[in-house]
């Protein structure tokens, strides 16, 4: 006869660990998100010769990751 675990994932995580993995991957991804967000507003601030200076012009902006 075959026993069948149910109390644990075949890959040898519990529901409760993949589900708190989860949930920090979207925590993260959010928190890197809005560290973008205000970086670019940052740089939007900025004048054009601001930007000239540290190498960036205003249409590169939006553009970096």
């Amino acid at each position: 006869m075959a026993l069948i675990e149910t109390t644990r994932a075949a890959s040898g995580q519990s529901f409760a660990d993949r589900v708190s993995f989860a949930l920090n991957t979207v925590r993260n991804q959010v928190a890197a998100y809005l560290e973008r967000r205000a970086t670019r507003a940052a740089l939007h601030g900025l004048s054009d010769r601001e930007l000239d200076d540290i190498g960036l012009s205003r249409s590169e902006i939006d553009t970096l990751r």
